[in-house]
């Protein structure tokens, strides 16, 4: 593990060389997906262990789609290099974020967890702040800061009562450890549930969304969203039996919340908005999936969120490629884009299908995971689910319908046609989400 982070670590220096440092970095990270791809880990146990970092499965997957997030991001930030804002210096941010996310996913030690969990804040926060568009990116930003560190204090304090208890930290020594105590639980999951983001802990997220450069969003949507979700798959290792007494409170919390933030998307007139609600919409599935604790709805919960990460980065960039075009992220004023970038709609038209979970996606796969998880829990489950399935159609339908048809904005005069990089970017989202289904026992394999 540890030659892919000094790998990483030794990009840095090129940030600031020269004007070919942009391409020279993305063509190395390619180069690093591809390195990853040959070291996959098929095995349950921990693999490539050394310097207290080992990546299994599970964690396997999540560095996978960090890194080409992380990839796709500089594709799409293509303008902060032709307008030269500060790229070396944002080059370099985006390498810190994906470095201290590589860390974050193969730490073994809960402690290194913890510090890497909260470490991964500070580059976006600057993403944010540095590149956002308006001036409310400091209140955004703010609001970011103090939701996820307020949550995260107890948890360190529990963190640390485990070690002056157990006297480790390290997840593979924690075999047989069961917590017990409201308290405790309660401690260890709440920086989670902000992270992930549930219902009523959420209001950060819509708000760091909208503020935050297209980078940025990418990055919270397709990366930063999961580490909640991981924490949790990491942590209910130790907590099954408090689990399995006050998990359905979460669930109820998270599909009737999921369906209010579906009713929420209907009434968006900003793009970026709607996309960000839609996401907080999913997260609630697949935290309601993870609280089951059975085989189902943990497997379907990190297939969900390995989808919704390539999904919503997707949607994400569309929004900013019309933005770019009109200064503008109202449905008002992109309207009838089909008639100006008939191309690109082909692009909306499926990954708005796919974010609706439409087949052959991931998304449909990992849902119908959660649905039978869910629906064997409670059978009352399956009329919030039946909503929320509807909700999601109908919001992705109104964004697509209403970006790519009706009559254009009088104020549109000038305009192009998307760019080659930008139906590259769109490719490369599309494609994983769509082919991965091929290879769906691997999502299967970790438990």
């Amino acid at each position: 593990m540890l030659k892919f982070l000094m790998y990483l670590l030794f990009m840095i220096p090129f940030c600031g060389l020269s004007l070919l440092s942009w391409y020279m970095v993305q063509i190395m990270l390619f180069l690093l997906v591809f390195m990853l791809m040959f070291n996959i880990v098929l095995n349950l146990n921990m693999e490539n262990i050394g310097m207290g970092l080992g990546i299994d499965l599970m964690s396997y997957g999540l560095i996978l789609l960090s890194v080409w997030i992380s990839l796709l991001m500089l594709m799409a930030s293509i303008g902060i290099k032709k307008f030269s804002f500060n790229e070396g210096f944002f080059l370099c941010m985006v390498l810190i974020l994906l470095m201290f996310l590589m860390f974050t996913f193969s730490m073994m030690s809960m402690i290194g967890f913890y510090v890497f969990f909260e470490a991964s804040l500070i580059p976006t926060l600057i993403l944010i702040m540095g590149w956002g568009y308006q001036p409310e990116r400091i209140q955004a930003g703010i609001y970011l800061l103090f939701y996820t560190l307020l949550a995260s204090l107890p948890m360190l304090i529990g963190v640390l009562k485990i070690l002056k208890d157990e006297g480790t930290l390290e997840f593979c020594l924690m075999g047989g450890l069961e917590i017990k105590g409201f308290l405790m639980y309660m401690s260890l999951i709440g920086a989670f549930l902000v992270k992930m983001p549930m219902f009523i802990v959420h209001l950060w997220l819509p708000k760091a969304h909208v503020e935050a450069p297209v980078s940025g969003s990418m990055i919270l949507a397709g990366v930063l969203l999961k580490l909640g979700g991981y924490g949790l798959l990491r942590m209910f290792k130790l907590m099954v039996g408090v689990g399995m007494k006050f998990n359905f409170l979460w669930i109820s919390i998270s599909l009737i919340g999921g369906c209010l933030i579906s009713c929420v998307c209907f009434r968006q007139v900003d793009m970026k908005s709607l996309i960000a609600y839609s996401s907080v919409s999913h997260m609630g599935m697949v935290l309601s999936g993870l609280m089951t604790l059975n085989g189902w709805g943990l497997m379907s919960a990190y297939m969900m969120m390995i989808s919704h990460g390539l999904c919503s980065s997707g949607l994400f960039c569309l929004s900013n490629i019309c933005y770019e075009r009109t200064g503008s992220r109202s449905m008002y004023i992109n309207k009838g884009m089909l008639t100006l970038m008939p191309s690109m709609s082909l692009w909306w038209f499926l990954l708005c299908s796919s974010n609706m979970a439409a087949p052959p996606s991931l998304n449909l796969m990992a849902e119908m995971g959660l649905f039978m998880s869910l629906i064997s829990w409670n059978l009352i489950n399956g009329v919030w689910l039946g909503l929320m399935s509807f909700l999601s159609a109908g919001y992705s339908l109104y964004l697509y319908s209403y970006s790519q048809h009706g009559k254009l904005y009088s104020g549109v005069y000038s305009f192009s046609g998307g760019m080659l990089s930008e139906y590259m970017l769109m490719l490369f989202h599309w494609i994983p989400l769509n082919i991965l289904v091929l290879f769906s026992e691997y999502f299967y394999l970790w438990l």
